[in-house]
């Protein structure tokens, strides 16, 4: 190769340097991932306390897991017991057990007078099921069945048991409530509230210092029946204004019973 060529190659290579040191490097650009979605579904999965609520039950079976993922978390009584193959199933699934708190909120309350008429039976049932499994002694009144008969008959075992002291306070189930509140109402010391709401139940402790519950099986679902219960025996009289009050009623009452 002669010198010529050779200088040549060497203007080249030195031009093509020049060219290339004069062009600004092209940015090194990060790579943008998408953003993890999450699903609203799973998203309010997540954010559960548990996958499925059996508190209300004293016995756990295999039906009452049935369908259940690995890991899955189930709310149980507090006193609850699970069958042999329950138990199994818990283990080889790895299924979180969550024992609901006795009494939730605190409530000094230890017994209930029960009762219901045959619209209010399958309703009673449920309600002595869940306030088993919250730890309340339970004193049931009847009826028995979904046979007719008369709700004032029941309802007067409940109220006569509360104002004898034989429990702290009564529930009473009909279709409406209404029947079974007046009937209550007429055996003395009695103060008893047919309640449709979470808010007329707070209020009928609070203010008006009700000891006997009425409930319409007719008017509402048994998830808000549980509310109200659970939110009238978690709340009670303390202000002073509303017992002078309570008092005024107590007198009352006493005028007439005396007659």
């Amino acid at each position: 190769m002669s010198d010529e060529t050779k200088d040549t190659k060497e203007r080249i290579r030195s031009l093509v340097r020049q060219v290339l040191a004069s062009v600004p490097p092209e940015p090194v650009s990060t790579p943008v991932y998408p953003t993890r979605v999450v699903v609203n579904s799973l998203k309010e999965a997540a954010a559960r306390e548990f996958d499925r609520d059996e508190s209300a039950k004293n016995l756990i079976t295999e039906d009452d897991l049935r369908g259940l993922p690995d890991g899955a978390k189930v709310r149980i009584a507090a006193n609850a017991r699970l069958t042999p193959l329950a138990a199994d199933i818990v283990r080889e699934r790895s299924i979180e057990l969550i024992r609901k708190s006795a009494q939730t909120g605190g409530s000094e309350i230890k017994s209930i007078a029960i009762g219901c008429d045959h619209g209010g039976y399958p309703v009673k049932q449920e309600l002595k099921s869940f306030l088993n499994g919250l730890g309340f002694r339970i004193h049931d009144f009847g009826t028995n069945s979904t046979e007719a008969v008369d709700y004032p008959d029941f309802a007067h075992a409940v109220a006569s048991a509360v104002a004898g002291h034989q429990a702290e306070v009564g529930i009473i189930i009909d279709g409406a409530g209404i029947g079974s509140a007046m009937t209550a109402n007429k055996v003395p010391g009695i103060r008893a509230a047919a309640c449709y709401t979470v808010a007329l139940a707070k209020n009928s402790r609070e203010h008006n210092g009700a000891n006997v519950l009425t409930l319409g099986s007719a008017q509402n679902s048994i998830e808000e029946l549980k509310e109200i219960v659970t939110t009238w025996l978690n709340a009670k009289l303390t202000e002073e204004r509303h017992q002078k009050r309570v008092n005024k009623i107590d007198t009352f009452e006493g005028r007439y019973s005396r007659r």
